[in-house]
């Protein structure tokens, strides 16, 4: 498995502070198996986050995956779900809906984020919240699946999971 991981901020981007929610995700992709084959940063400007999301999901063979953390909060300059929405094709709710639930475990205020996830053609995209605290807190929860859901998203079309034993897989 291979994931780019971007990272959305301003103050990271324009070196002002440390990358390190990024750093804290590419550690536990690494742990998990996943092979981080490319770490950007770019300022919370949507167009922006588009273009690189684009960018990624275009090279849906080489990276699959694609992990952002940062830009889910509620201030106004936070559109990373709002950039993500405008790239998928599909959604993908369990990977946020799970993350907030385990987040709320933690912290009342893990239901302030906003983060989704979705399909970019073959490319499965999550949203991660900023905080290298909350990274690792919730990557755990998603790590179990991401082998099953690449290998499901770079199936050809119409060919039957044998192994599946929930709908949907």
């Amino acid at each position: 498995m291979r994931a780019a991981i971007i990272t959305i901020s301003t103050s990271v981007a324009a070196g002002r502070t440390e990358d390190r929610s990024g750093a804290a995700l590419a550690e536990l992709a690494a742990a998990a198996g996943v092979e981080v084959v490319a770490r950007e940063t770019v300022s919370d400007d949507r167009r922006q986050i588009e273009d690189l999301l684009r960018r990624h999901a275009a090279r849906a063979a080489d990276t699959p995956l694609i992990f952002t953390t940062g830009g889910t909060g509620l201030t106004p300059d936070d559109v990373t779900p709002e950039a993500t929405r405008a790239v998928i094709d599909r959604d993908a709710p369990g990977f946020a809906e799970a993350m907030r639930a385990e987040s709320l475990r933690h912290t009342p205020m893990g239901i302030l984020t906003r983060g989704v996830s979705g399909i970019a053609g073959r490319t499965l995209i999550i949203n991660f919240p900023g905080n290298p605290k909350a990274v690792h807190e919730l990557f755990g929860i998603v790590a179990p699946t991401l082998e099953h859901a690449v290998a499901t998203l770079q199936r050809e079309p119409g060919r039957a999971n044998k192994g599946a034993r929930h709908a949907g897989h």
